[in-house]
C-alpha cells in the first residue's frame, strides 16, 4: 500500500464516473463486480454546481453491522451498567462527559468520565434522534424529523430547531461547522447548510440517503449507505465537488484529527482512509475482517470494532501501512467508538452498557 503507483491505481478505480448532473448518478450496483482497466481508465471525479438530475440514483441493498454473537471473553477494562440499545456515543472535552444515544433514539444518557456509573443526565426527546454531532463545548446536536435539537449537557435540556419549510423532512445526518453552521442530510438524499439563524442557503441533492456527513478541514463529506460512496460538497454547498466509491459496502465514516477521512467498509472487510488535501484521494485501505464498523481515533492510533467478533483493534496509519498495535475484547454489538485521548468507550448497542478501556500506554 506504500507504492505511490498502487496507490493512484486504486483510486483511479474506485472513481465514480463523471457526471454531466449534480450528485451521484452512479454504477455503485455494480460494485461487487471487478472493475476492468477499460471502465477504470473511464472513470473520474463528479463534479459539483450542475443542474439536478430528476433520474433517482443506482443503488445497491445499503450494508450494516453484524448481528454480534454472544460474549465468550470477558471484555476489556470495566463495563457500566447504561440502559437501551447504544446507537450512538460523544465525548465532550468541557464538561468531561460522555453522551449516549439509545433506545432508537429517543434518550441520551450522559455520565462524567470519572464516574460512569452514576447516571448524570437522562433526556427523553421529542422525536426520534437519528445521529449526533458535540461541538465539545456542551452542547450535543442531533437531526431528527424536521429539523435538529440542541442538547445542553448540563441542564439536559433539549430545544428543537425546526426547519422552515422542511417539517416533513426526515433529516438522518448532522455535522457541525466550525463556524458554527449546522449541516443536515435528508433520508431522500439532500444535503442542507443552513446559516447561523438556522435558515437554508445551499443544498445539494442526488444522493440516495445521507448516512453519515463530516467536516474535515474546510469540506463537508456525505456518506451515503445506499451508493456505497463518500462525496465532498463544494465549498457553498450548493454542488458536489468529488465522489469516489468506498468498497463494497461502506457503513461509516469518522473525520479525524490528522486530516483523514476514515470510512468502515463493512461488507468489504476493510478500514478506508481518504485524504481531501487537494481532492478526494483514498490513500490507505486496509484489510479489516469480522464486519468492521464503528470509529474512532486517540492521540495515534484509529480504532476499529469488529461487530462480528466483538472485538476493537487499534491501528497505527502513521507508516504508510496501516498497522495493528492493540486488541481488545468488547461488549457485545461494539457498534459505537469514543476516546477522549486516555480511555476508549465501546458502546454497546445491544443494550450491554458501556466500556471503558485504558489506552494511555498506547496513545
Amino acid at each position: 500500500m506504500g507504492n505511490p503507483s498502487s496507490i493512484a491505481m486504486m483510486d483511479a478505480m474506485n472513481r465514480l464516473p463523471r457526471r454531466g448532473m449534480r450528485g451521484i448518478r452512479g454504477t455503485v450496483a455494480a460494485l461487487a463486480v471487478v472493475i476492468t482497466a477499460a471502465a477504470a481508465a473511464s472513470s473520474g471525479c463528479s463534479s459539483g454546481g450542475d443542474s439536478e438530475n430528476s433520474a433517482d440514483p443506482r443503488v445497491i441493498t445499503p450494508a450494516s453491522a453484524a448481528q454480534s454473537p454472544p460474549v465468550t471473553t470477558a471484555p476489556a477494562g470495566t463495563v457500566h451498567r447504561i440502559a437501551g440499545q447504544a446507537s450512538a456515543v460523544l465525548f465532550d472535552t468541557s464538561t468531561k462527559t460522555v453522551s449516549i444515544l439509545a433506545d432508537e433514539g429517543q434518550i441520551v444518557t450522559t455520565v462524567t468520565r470519572d464516574d460512569l456509573d452514576t447516571v448524570r443526565r437522562v433526556t427523553r426527546l421529542p422525536s426520534p434522534a437519528t445521529a449526533a454531532v458535540g461541538d465539545d463545548r456542551g452542547t450535543v446536536y442531533l437531526s431528527t424529523a424536521g429539523g435538529y435539537f440542541a442538547l445542553d449537557i448540563a441542564s439536559g435540556r433539549a430545544d428543537k430547531v425546526n426547519i422552515s419549510g422542511h417539517e416533513n423532512t426526515e433529516f438522518s445526518a448532522i455535522t457541525r461547522r466550525p463556524d458554527g453552521r449546522i449541516v443536515l442530510g435528508s433520508a431522500d438524499g439532500t444535503v442542507f447548510t443552513l446559516d447561523l439563524q438556522n435558515q437554508v442557503i445551499a443544498h445539494a441533492a442526488g444522493f440516495a440517503h445521507i448516512d453519515s456527513l463530516a467536516y474535515q478541514g474546510n469540506t463537508v463529506a456525505v456518506l451515503d449507505r445506499a451508493q456505497s460512496s463518500v462525496t465532498t460538497l463544494t465549498a457553498a454547498g450548493d454542488g458536489t465537488a468529488h465522489a469516489l466509491r468506498a468498497g463494497e459496502g461502506a457503513t461509516t465514516m469518522l473525520a479525524d484529527d490528522k486530516g483523514r477521512l476514515l470510512v468502515a467498509d463493512t461488507r468489504g472487510g476493510a478500514l478506508l482512509a481518504f485524504g481531501l488535501a487537494d481532492s478526494l484521494i483514498l490513500r490507505q485501505r486496509y484489510p479489516v475482517p469480522g464486519a468492521p464498523y464503528g470509529l474512532a481515533y486517540s492521540a495515534t492510533l484509529i480504532w476499529v470494532s469488529q461487530t462480528a467478533t466483538n472485538t476493537v483493534i487499534g491501528y497505527d496509519l502513521s507508516t504508510g501501512i496501516p498497522e495493528e498495535r492493540a486488541r481488545f475484547a468488547t461488549v457485545r454489538q461494539p457498534n459505537s467508538l469514543v476516546s477522549d485521548g486516555s480511555t476508549l468507550f465501546v458502546a454497546s448497542g445491544a443494550g450491554d452498557g458501556i466500556q471503558a478501556i485504558d489506552i494511555r500506554s498506547l496513545g
